[in-house]
């Protein structure tokens, strides 16, 4: 039952938060439009706005918002995500060139300290 209430729960959100759906609620909403206005009552024709119209149609669309914004944002991680890879795979290259020319420097010290210790005892003959 619970995997029912969320699968119908995903399907109703999913319906809802399309500008379709708000363009439906506008209809809905505005075929009470003409007695709220020939009432006269500017009570009741401030409650169709904001209890009827606004609450219905701002529904869906403040839901399609927040699909648009969080596209966005996943845009936005998947991006930082990519070149972060990225940022990391060139560190690596670089850790192994300054390794590899760390071991060309150190072999070298060792040949010149090796070639000084040849010059002092061909000096010291």
């Amino acid at each position: 039952m619970n995997k029912f209430n969320l699968w119908l729960a995903g399907k109703i959100t999913a319906g809802v938060a399309t500008m379709w759906c708000a363009y439906l609620f506008a209809a809905i909403a505005l075929i009470s439009l003409p007695r709220a206005i020939s009432s006269g009552d500017s009570l009741v024709i401030i409650s169709w706005v904001a209890q009827t119209f606004l609450q219905l149609v701002l529904l869906s669309i403040i839901m399609v918002g927040q699909k648009v914004a969080s596209k966005s944002v996943e845009t936005t991680i998947n991006e930082t995500h990519s070149a972060s890879l990225a940022e990391f795979e060139l560190a690596k290259q670089a850790r192994k060139t300054a390794d590899s020319e760390i071991a060309e420097l150190h072999q070298l010290s060792k040949d010149i300290h090796r070639l000084i210790r040849e010059v002092e005892t061909k000096l010291k003959k």
